[in-house]
């Protein structure tokens, strides 16, 4: 089966290298109407993950981030649009630079080809991941987590067809559609048919893929989020950033798990953010200097922070907080820890 997507996905990449800008919005903007015309369909699919991740006793982060609403499937129509805005990257020439010879060179911007893409339960991104590759003029094998299975290749379904009605290659955009894990294997081998491998998710998932890849990879590894106020930051507008930095969701791996703030806004910042965390039930875990500035306010949410705290992505309501005398400090807890 892999050898057929690869096979496949390598053919359809030369399609896509030729597709003109119109085309590729149209397939774009195509999808986007195919999502929010089938939403109820999305979400029958989605449930079926779900149930079977709450039966297999996922926790309550791993179901929320695996977890479809209306609201987030409209979000991911409104990326689609948002991308179809965006110029073409295809064809873009960096100005010239004339050689000692007089040859004039500059670089131009070219498809990769066929971008793997592995990632776990969070059936979102097999819309954003197909949606980039597409306007990059790109082919995509996408391998999402086992859990999502249902809800990915419905979407697929509606990616293809958007890509169909463009007159582009619907096996532009594949998806995995089996989850045995050996398929992830395959792919990471595939050199002649997979030009780089772009994986999002857990150390352990990183970690296999290093380990047991042949085919380039552009990946991450650990990372916690981190905010920093300075002195001169707007402190209205410094409490709504954090405030939907951490309790927007919890469960994504861009939220925020660190609060630094600069010891000059401190008082002015921390209580009035920290009563809006303690309303919305965030767990903070403090540093003794925060700790001194919010316990003569009736704060019942503080928990003293420990060393593992500052290396802890908890992907759930909890937060630590410190407060820091300058930017270099900011700077180094977070070269640290980050």
């Amino acid at each position: 089966m892999m050898l057929t997507i690869g096979q496949q996905a390598r053919l359809a990449s030369r399609a896509m290298a030729r597709a003109t800008s119109q085309q590729k919005n149209q397939a774009l903007s195509n999808i986007a109407k195919a999502i929010r015309k089938d939403v109820a369909k999305i979400l029958t699919a989605n449930v079926r993950d779900v149930e079977r991740a709450k039966a297999s006793g996922h926790d309550a982060a791993f179901v929320d981030r695996l977890t479809m609403t209306e609201k987030s499937i409209e979000t991911m129509a409104l990326g689609l649009e948002q991308i179809v805005s965006l110029d073409d990257p295809i064809g873009q020439i960096t100005p010239f630079k004339q050689q000692p010879s007089g040859i004039l060179i500059g670089q131009m911007r070219v498809p990769l080809g066929v971008i793997g893409i592995i990632y776990e339960s969070r059936p979102n991104v097999t819309i954003d991941a197909a949606a980039l590759c597409l306007k990059s003029g790109n082919a995509v094998i996408l391998r999402g987590g086992s859990e999502a299975i249902d809800s990915n290749t419905f979407l697929a379904g509606l990616i293809q067809e958007g890509l169909a009605s463009a007159q582009l290659p619907a096996n532009a955009v594949q998806v995995v559609q089996t989850t045995d894990r050996a398929a992830v294997g395959m792919m990471i081998t595939m050199t002649e048919y997979i030009d780089v491998i772009v994986p999002r998710g857990g150390k352990s998932l990183i970690a296999r893929l290093m380990q047991d890849g042949r085919v380039p990879m552009i990946k991450h590894l650990d990372g916690i989020c981190h905010t920093f106020v300075d002195d001169a930051a707007d402190i209205e507008l410094a409490i709504k950033v954090c405030d939907n930095a951490k309790t927007q969701r919890y469960a994504p791996c861009n939220t925020m798990e660190t609060l630094l703030v600069h010891a000059k806004i401190a008082a002015q910042v921390l209580p009035k953010l920290c009563r809006i965390y303690q309303d919305k039930g965030v767990e903070l875990r403090v540093d003794p200097k925060t700790r001194s500035l919010l316990e003569s306010k009736q704060f019942s949410n503080l928990v003293d922070a420990t060393e593992e705290d500052w290396r802890t992505e908890y992907l759930a309501p909890i937060l630590s907080i410190k407060i820091v005398e300058n930017l270099d400090e900011a700077i180094d807890h977070i070269e640290l820890y980050g």
